[in-house]
Formats: C-alpha cells, structure tokens, sequence
C-alpha cells in the first residue's frame, strides 16, 4: 500500500532521503549506460514505495516508465509478468524482425505461430526496450519479481545482462537476491542488490504521528516496538488500534513480522460482511486481474456476492482497489493472509467457482487457467485434470514456457492416481529442468523418484538424469557400468535412441575422466551391439568420446564419408564434430562444429551453442587458430549466462591459452584461477579441466622464456598420480613439453615421455596428434637425425597450419644456427618472425628475432594486427559488419540490441582507423568464424581469421 508510508506536505516518504537520492542518481545514470537494480527487504520495508517514488521523480525528468506486478497467484501463467510490462509497446511490434515479432506475440499467444523460441522472444523484448530508450530513456519497474512467472523471469534475466549500451534502467523489488533461490538471477553480476533498511526511530515515531486517529501514549510505544521500523506495520498496527482497543496486538509481540502483519489482515477482513468476504477470498486465489470474473465466481458461492456493490466495503476497508474491470489486492499480504486464513474446504470452493467461470470463456489462455484452478480444486488424484495439466505443460513448452511446463508435469504428476503415470510425469518435469539447466530441480525431482518403483524404461531415465548435469557426479567404473547395463536392457527392448543417449552419458563421463581401459572396452563392445549403421554420427560419438585413440582410424575412416554440413543435418553435424574432436582430426571438427553452431545461432538455443563454441574453440586452438573472438570468448559468456560451469570452466581455459600465445605470463591467471575451482567443486571433470590449465600456465611460461616453470606445469599431465593427468590431452600438450625440455636440458627424459606418447597415439594419428608428434620429433632428435626429421616435420601435417609451421621454423633456425649454419637459419627464422608477428604470438615473434640479430640481421619492425586493439566481443561485430551484415542481423546472432551493435561500431572505426562499415574488410581480412572451408583446411594467412 503506498499510501501507507505518505507523510506531510512536500515529502512523499519518511526517512528515505538518502535512499532516495541513491536510486534517483543511478536511475538517471542510465541515459549514458544501462543498469540493473534490485531492492530487497522483508515484507513491508517499503520497497514498493521507494519504487514508486523513483518511477515518479524520474518520470518528471524525461524518463518513459513500464512496469509489472507479480502475484503469486499468477506465477504458474506464462508471461503473464512480461504481459504486463510490454503492453504499452506492443504497437511497436511490427517494426521487429519477423523471427522476434512472431515469437514475441506466440507467447502471448497473439500470433498463428505455434512454437516459441523463448531466445527470440528476450531478444524481441530487449529491442523494443532499446527501440523506446532512443527516444527517452526507459525504466523498467518490477515489483514483487520473486511472484513473478518464470518465463518473464527468464526474460527479464536476459535484458539485464545486455543493458550496458542502452539508457534502460531496470529496477526490481523482491523478497530475496535470487528469486526462487535457482532462478535467472542467482549469483548474477547484471544486477546489483540494495537492503531496504528498517526506518530509525525518529522516522518511525513521525511515520506513527501521521496515522488518525492518534493511539494512546503507552499503545503508540508497543506500536513502535512492535514495528521496529517496518512502515506497513507502524501503518496496519495502528489502524488496528481502532478495531481492537489495542489489545490485539500484544499476543502476537513474539512472532515474525510477516506473521504479525498476515494476523492484521486478516482481523481487517473478520470485519466484512459474508458476501465482501467471499469476493476478497476468491480474488485471494484468482489468476487474473478481471473484477468480473471475480464475482462471477463469487456469485456461483453467494449469490449476493454477484455484485459490485458488494465489493465495496472490502474497498473501503483497502483490501481491495478497483478500476474499471480491473482490480487488484492492495498488498501481497493481504492475498497470504486471506489464503492461509481459508479452511482446505472454503479454498477448493473458491477454486472450483473460478474454474467454471473460466471455462466459458473463449480463449486458450482461460481455458488452461481453467485447468489450473480446477486441479487446485481437486480434493486428491484424479487423471482427468492430470491428463488437462500435462496438455496444458505441453502447450506451455510449444510456446517458449519451458520453466511454466515444467510447473506444470509437476502438478500433473501430485495428481496422478497411477504410480508409473506420477514417475513418468516427474521424469519429464525434470527432463524439462535439464533442458533449462536447473540443477537442484532436478536433483530434487529425481530423488522423489528414486524412491518409487519404475518401469524398466523410466529406471533407465531416471539413471540419465542423475548423471546428466556436467555428466555425472565420478567416473567410477560401476558408475559408469550401471549406465552400460541399462544400455544394453534398452537394446533388449528395442529402444535403441535410449541405449545410445546412456551409452553417450557413459562415454562423455570417460572424456573428463578416464576410468580404466575395461570401461572403455566395455562402452565400444556395448556400442556395437545396438542395430545401427557404422557410421551413424552418435555411434562414432560414443566411440570417440569413450575410445579416442584406438578407434581413431575407424572413427577418422568413418567421418570421411560425411560432407562438413552433415547433409544439411545440423543436429547429426555436432554429433560428428564430437567424435572428430576427440580423436584429434580437428579439421573436420571445425567444419562439423561450424555447420552445428550456425543452426544454433539460428534456432537461439544458446545453451548447446556454449558447448558446440567451447569444443570447437580447442579444435582452433590445437590447429594454432589464436583469436578469443572466433569461439571462446562467446562460449564463455554464453555458458555462465545459461548456468553450464564445466563448459564455462572450458572456455576460460581456452581464452586464457589464447592469451598466453599473445604475451604474459601469469600463474594465478584469474580466468585458470577459476577453472580450477569449477573442476574441484565437480571432481568428474577434473582431470581435463587441470590438463587444460597447465597447458595454459605452460604455454604461457614458454612465452615468457621461462622454460624451467614451462616444463614443470607442462609435465604434470604426463604423470599418471597427477591430478592433472589426461591420456588424451597428453598429445596436445607433448610439443610443448618437447620445446619445454630443449632449453632445460631434459631432452632424454622428453624423449621417455614422447616415446610413451608415441604408443598410445598408435600408427597412423589423426592431423593433431601428428603435428605435435612431428614436431617434438625434430626438436627432441640428436644431431645425426635431426636435419631429416625437420624436413618431415615441415613438410607434414604442420604445413597447412601457420601457427605450427612457424614453431618448427623457429626451433629449425635456431637449431641451424647453432650448428653454425648460419646463412641457412635466416630463412626459417625470417619466416617464423613474420608468421608468429602476424597471428599476434609477439614473444615468440621477439625470440625470432633475437635468433635473427645473432646472425647479424637487423631492422626489424614489428607490424601489429589491427585486431588487436579490439576486445573479442568487438572483434566479432567488426567482422560480422565487414561482411555486411545489418546491425540487426548481427545483433540477432549474437543476442544483442541492434543499438548496442551500433554503440560498438562507433567506438570500432576510431580504433581500426576507418570511417565507414566498407572499408572494414581491408582492415580486417575477414573471414566468417561459423564458417570452414568444406572438406579442407583452413586458410590462416593471420591473426582472427
């Protein structure tokens, strides 16, 4: 209740000055950057107020304000919150791309589209805020933001976290930092969260001296040891003074503030008559905001009730408001009052009235809240409205409402008189919280279940989930045995899509973390005994994943006689870049992954997008391709904004390598730094994650010519009680070690290493395997040998490649002049200068040419990529520009506002030296990052491409 905390003349609150001016300052600050603020506090504090009042200052100073109201009778309606807030701009809609337009009005069901795509529809949303901030600045008022549904919250999540370049302020009130304790906004940096604080004394005793009629000295002291400060209750106390004598309150001094202020209310409602009641108890449970539904369904309960008339003393007594048809209760309080004071019986009534009323009506959105209320009327089991609930889940998820379809099988399965129809409904309740990525939903749901008895089938689901977040808690072998056996039950049954998706939850959890070679060989036998072709995209998956270095040749053998785009089957193409990369062909990893992570970006799945970025951003980087804004910096941005830490973890680790190649040598590296605590807090991808990092911390080493750490973080991968040991990236990681172990002078002990290496890699290794084979070959090779094995090497599978070229042209020069050819070594290190200079590796460049000057060469200038003066967010818009994309098109692509695209193309061109989106390509030589050259290899000439 605003009113509530309104004072005398001039000044609308009590005691909020300084909060006030605070949120006033940020607000306005918004017209030279977005920002996002959320108000928290116990019930009452006066967060809604203090919203209220800053809509109304800034909205004097030019600011446009929408704003929502969430009610907890509304969470489980769809969109209803961004309903709310959009309705003022819906006109607008049709200045929208027609992706976004249609899944913006499906999901208000406005439109004859059937599917929504809920990352079109945010996208939708955040242009039509931007399209509005560019005429005035825009401030988006959420009150009550943890009532709110959760497809709005998702929304909302999105908006705040792309705001920085628009003059939108976001400013939300909610009951705790992270609404529903899992939602969108737990552990977000978007947002910043402010404590509504208790009002001091003297605000409070002004506060008090404001009510009328004034209580009585010793009354007006309980009052304000009650209230402590809280504003609703110095306002409901006081007013029950006159309803009680005073005497009301003092039985309640020991309870909850909430409680005490619910006990007010409700006494307030003790004082209506029987047909105000039963309008206030209906409206209690109501979905809708429709006054006239309200009485309808009050009128089925009380005949008298039918009437607005009879509304009326609940008005006057400010339970109620009324405008026009619409009304709303005055506080979230009095509806948890109201509902909690029911008896089961008189709440079912209420519920059962609402649904008939809404059953009449003709739309589809009554029609599901019709379904809704009749299950909350539902006094046990009944299948019927279970059946209606999960019709209305699988609407809800046709519509972009995942997290309201889930809400939904949830209740379908309460309701459920079969055992096996409540587990299957609870298993695809929490199959829809995977898919949203909603851990300890999940892990809440599949322990209910666990429970129960389960068919075979759904025993077998239910095993997927439990190991479906980051693939499983271990990789212990009879963990891992139990996912083969169900496997193989579902090949009994002649589920062979349920087989393969165990077997591929099997295999992922031996990538992370190899269990041994009988689990491994148990996986490939298991795999072979479900009927499909040999070279069906999951089955090579499966293979690769679980067997990578045996099954490389029939996995590589098997990928050739696929075309990179899949035939044209994006969802068969990630399975294939999959398998490419875990046996090292990333060539075709990276045609594969491209021709995955293209329909992705169209398809706004943006949680498989992370993963498909985050895999083909280590194919690039073992192909020597060192650019952050081809793949891994949008994975990493991608994958903490969709809740997925190991590919998080994946990503940083690759941004961080990517950076040790272009100079500096950090070992507490804050990106590695984190990695590190993502793989101890989910120990069954530890291994790879560690392997990642060292070959980091390595890498970076070697740049900084510090070979002694170099060798000592490098060679942690290699040893078998190592956390860090990984079998596989032990042949990512070799040639480094190699380069490593020639300046340390341990070039036997590598030679053991690379000889061990060497067995596992087999006889005829994919492309990345062989180039670090080759290399550590030459450098590792005694003089008699060393000459031939160069000449291999440059001739090999390095020389497509010219990150890897240019480091056995290094070690060759450098190895020439010290075999005082001195002549002959100016070439190699000449070319390797002029590469390493151009893929932006400036200390190996640097190196180059000091190996140069000590044959008496001089002159060199540096020649720095223009790209490098751009963050890799920036580097993406440019290239995307230069190919002549829109600013919406590209901000379609990369989830962003078309007007933030253009804020970072102004702040491009000065940097780049450039006016004009045409000259752009010259600058950039741009090459699409989503894109590879069918069945080849890619074409390197520089930094980025």
């Amino acid at each position: 209740m605003l009113h509530c905390v309104t004072l005398t003349p001039g000044r609308r609150l009590i005691g909020r000055d300084d909060e006030l001016r605070i949120l006033v300052e940020r607000v306005e600050g918004a017209q030279l950057g977005g920002v996002a603020i959320g108000l928290v506090g116990e019930p009452g504090i006066g967060k809604s107020a203090l919203l209220a009042e800053v809509a109304e200052r800034v909205r004097a100073s030019g600011f446009r304000v929408l704003s929502a109201r969430g009610a907890q009778s509304e969470a489980h309606l769809p969109f209803a919150a961004l309903h709310q807030l959009l309705h003022p701009l819906l006109a607008r809609a049709d200045r929208l791309p027609e992706l976004q337009r249609d899944a913006l009005l499906a999901c208000f069901a406005m439109s004859a589209s059937p599917v929504v795509n809920p990352f079109f529809t945010s996208l939708a949303v955040l242009e039509l805020l931007a399209d509005a901030a560019a005429e005035s600045p825009v401030l988006v008022c959420l009150d009550d933001l943890h009532r709110m549904d959760q497809p709005s919250l998702d929304v909302v999540a999105f908006v705040a976290r792309r705001i920085a370049g628009e003059r939108i302020a976001l400013l939300f009130t909610s009951a705790e930092t992270a609404p529903f304790g899992v939602g969108p906004f737990a552990d977000d940096r978007a947002v910043t969260w402010i404590e509504v604080p208790h009002l001091d004394g003297a605000a409070a005793a002004e506060l008090l001296g404001t009510q009328d009629p004034q209580p009585a000295p010793g009354i007006r002291d309980r009052i304000l040891r009650q209230a402590d400060g809280n504003p609703l209750a110095l306002v409901e106390f006081a007013a029950a003074v006159g309803s009680d004598g005073g005497e009301g309150s003092g039985s309640a001094e020991d309870l909850p503030m909430t409680a005490r202020l619910e006990r007010a209310f409700v006494a307030r409602a003790d004082e209506l008559g029987a047909a105000a009641r039963v309008i206030v108890d209906v409206a209690a449970v109501d979905d809708g905001d429709d006054i006239q539904d309200v009485l309808a369904a009050a009128g089925i309960l009380r005949p008298a009730a039918g009437d607005l008339d009879a509304a009326r003393p609940a008005v006057d007594l400010g339970l109620l408001t009324v405008v026009d048809r619409t009304y709303r209760i005055t506080h979230p309080l009095v509806g948890t009052a109201l509902r909690r004071a029911m008896d089961p019986a008189t709440r079912r009534a209420a519920h059962a009235a609402l649904a008939d009323v809404l059953s009449a009506h003709p739309d589809g959105s009554a029609a599901h809240r019709a379904v809704w209320h009749r299950a909350s009327a539902a006094p046990g089991p009944d299948e019927e409205i279970a059946a209606g609930l999960e019709r209305a889940a699988s609407d809800a998820r046709d519509r972009g409402a995942v997290s309201a379809a889930m809400t939904w099988l949830h209740r379908a399965a309460a309701l459920s008189p079969g055992p096996d129809d409540r587990a299957a409904r609870l298993l695809g309740a929490a199959e829809l919280g995977y898919e949203l990525g909603r851990f300890a939903q999940v892990e809440e749901i599949t322990a209910q279940v666990s429970g129960m008895a389960l068919p075979d089938r759904e025993r077998a689901r239910l095993t997927w989930l439990r190991g479906v977040f980051h693939d499983g808690s271990s990789s212990e072998p009879a963990e891992i045995g139990h996912l083969v056996g169900l496997a193989r039950r579902a090949v009994a049954d002649a589920d062979p899509d349920l087989a393969m998706q165990l077997l591929f939850g099997a295999a992922r959890r031996v990538w992370w973390r190899d269990p041994g070679e009988s689990v491994r060989e148990e996986i490939v036998r298991a795999v072979h005994e479900v009927a499909l072709p040999a070279g069906d995209p999951r089955l090579l998956a499966v293979l690769g994943l679980s067997e990578s270095l045996t099954m490389a040749p029939t996995v590589v053998e098997q990928l050739g006689s696929w075309a990179p785009d899949a035939g044209g089957r994006p969802d068969l193409a990630g399975m294939l870049g999959i398998a490419a990369f875990c046996v090292g062909d990333f060539t075709r990893a990276v045609a594969f992954l491209s021709a995955a992570i293209q329909a992705l970006r169209a398809q706004g799945s943006l949680g498989l997008l992370a993963e498909a970025l985050a895999i083909r951003s280590w194919a690039e980087i073992n192909l020597g391709i060192l650019d952050a804004s081809r793949s891994a910096d949008e994975a990493r941005r991608l994958a903490d904004e969709t809740g997925q830490a190991v590919w998080a973890a994946t990503a940083r680790v690759a941004v961080a390598t990517i950076e040790a190649v272009g100079g500096g040598w950090d070992v507490q590296h804050p990106l590695l730094t984190e990695a590190e605590d993502t793989a101890l807090r989910i120990p069954n991808a530890s291994s790879s994650l560690l392997a990642g990092v060292q070959l980091a911390r390595g890498v970076a080493a070697l740049g900084a010519e510090r070979p002694e750490p170099a060798y000592g973080e490098l060679h942690r991968v290699f040893v078998r009680t190592d956390p860090a040991w990984q079998r596989v990236q032990q042949l990512w990681t070799v040639g480094y070690l190699a380069e490593a172990a020639v300046h340390t002078g341990r070039r036997a002990e590598a030679a053991a290493v690379l000889d061990s290496v060497e067995k596992i890699a087999g006889d005829s290794p994919p492309v990345g395997p062989l180039i670090a084979l080759e290399y550590s070959r030459a450098v590792l090779a005694d003089p008699a040998t060393a000459e031939e094995l160069f000449r291999a090497a440059l001739d090999g599978a390095a020389r497509p490649f010219p990150w890897h070229r240019a480091r056995l042209q290094l070690a060759h020069g450098s190895w020439l002049r010290r075999q005082r050819r001195t002549v002959e070594s100016r070439g190699p290190l000449r070319a390797a200068r002029s590469t390493f200079d151009a893929v932006g590796a400036h200390p190996w460049a640097d190196r180059a040419d000091r190996e140069l000057r000590a044959t008496g060469e001089r002159g060199w200038r540096p020649a720095r990529n223009p790209r490098e003066q751009l963050s890799p967010q920036e580097t993406q818009i440019a290239e995307l520009a230069a190919q002549g994309l829109s600013n919406r098109e590209i901000g379609q692509r990369l989830f962003l506002s078309h007007r933030t695209v253009g804020s970072h193309l102004y702040r491009i061109f000065p940097k780049l030296g450039v006016t004009s989106r045409t000259q752009l390509a010259g600058t950039l030589d741009v090459q699409s990052s989503d894109a590879s050259p069918p069945g080849g290899t890619p074409s390197l000439p520089r930094r980025g491409d």
